[in-house]
């Protein structure tokens, strides 16, 4: 163990050099402020059109949404989503609780929601795709693997640095996403009750199980499942930083994967093959929702039990490629 820490001390000096981590934290707060007065707008336009009372926007909604229910011009599986969400906002109506209630707290639930499958995982990619390839373009990896360290021991402190980024990038989003939105929103919030533990059985939903939490409490859960899929990522993403030996085709092949990921979760409802595709399980944050399964026998067990198997099978293929193939040459 002692002579694990230089190595992975030095792995850590090594990401911060490069600056990623740097320019992460500048797309966060660059980035933050815009969704901050997007959503301050919005929230402004529904204050105005009824006159500041929630409750007559979630009727609105309802209604919109059981009247689009009608179009033929609607997938079948929108219709499925649309019946679901108005069951949803009709409980959250008769217990006479503002899902979209403004505040710093809120805005960042939200966020991290809409960011769980595919901007997060684009951070962490950044960081991820080039730990190993990016030595062995720049020659580096051969100077490492000419001292008398074990391979797996120059790739286990590879993986533990990259943990450590891991967990800093998602903490740094909650933060900066906190402080931004609430100097318009303000910073209280955390004891609102959020529902959770909706089952969705086809177009019908199950409150039998629906019970209120603090927001505060709502929020640790989505953070340990925003980490959890932020974890698999890395681990995808060094596991192809191993196989490529180019840096570009690491990330680009990373990017392909979450950009598809994104567009079968709205179109591989009738390819129930595609529930087993690491990508298509990334929304874990939906299920704390109610948000229903991209395709009909995923759960939340099953999205984890996928995710945990795609990341153990990168971390075995990674340390069976670096310690047996020959990088030297």
């Amino acid at each position: 163990m002692n002579n694990m820490l230089p190595l992975i001390r030095n792995e850590c000096l090594k990401i911060i050099k490069k600056k990623r981590f740097y320019v992460i934290l500048l797309i966060l707060i660059v980035l933050v402020p815009m969704f901050t007065y997007a959503q301050m707008r919005s929230a402004e336009r529904s204050r105005d059109k009824f006159n500041s009372d929630w409750r007559l926007e979630i009727q609105q909604q309802i209604i919109d949404n059981q009247n689009s229910l009608g179009s033929d011009r609607i997938p079948e599986e929108w219709k499925t989503y649309r019946r679901i969400f108005v069951q949803q906002l009709q409980y959250y109506l008769h217990h006479d609780v503002n899902p979209n209630e403004p505040s710093g707290v809120t805005f960042t639930r939200e966020f991290m929601d809409n960011s769980v499958t595919l901007f997060i995982p684009l951070l962490i990619m950044a960081v991820a795709s080039d730990l190993v390839s990016a030595e062995r373009t720049t020659g580096t990896i051969k100077m490492l693997l000419t001292r008398p360290v074990k391979r797996w021991k120059v790739l286990f402190s590879k993986l533990a640095a990259l943990l450590m980024f891991v967990s800093l990038i998602v903490f740094s989003t909650f933060v900066i996403s906190y402080l931004i939105s609430g100097l318009a929103f303000g910073y209280k919030g955390f004891n609102i009750p959020v529902f959770t533990g909706f089952k969705i059985s086809g177009d019908s939903v199950d409150m039998s199980t629906v019970h209120a939490v603090p927001q505060w409490k709502y929020m640790l859960m989505q953070g340990g499942l925003v980490w959890f899929v932020s974890v698999v990522v890395a681990l995808l993403a060094f596991m192809i930083s191993v196989l490529v030996r180019s840096t570009a085709a690491s990330i680009v092949v990373m990017m392909a994967a979450l950009i598809a990921g994104n567009i079968l979760t709205n179109m591989a409802s009738a390819w129930t093959t595609a529930k087993y595709l690491f990508m298509v399980n990334l929304g874990l944050t939906g299920y704390l929702s109610g948000t229903p399964a991209p395709i009909e026998g995923m759960s939340l067990s099953f999205s984890m039990a996928v995710l945990a198997v795609w990341g153990a099978a990168s971390v075995i293929i990674s340390f069976a490629v670096f310690t047996k193939r020959d990088i030297l040459n």
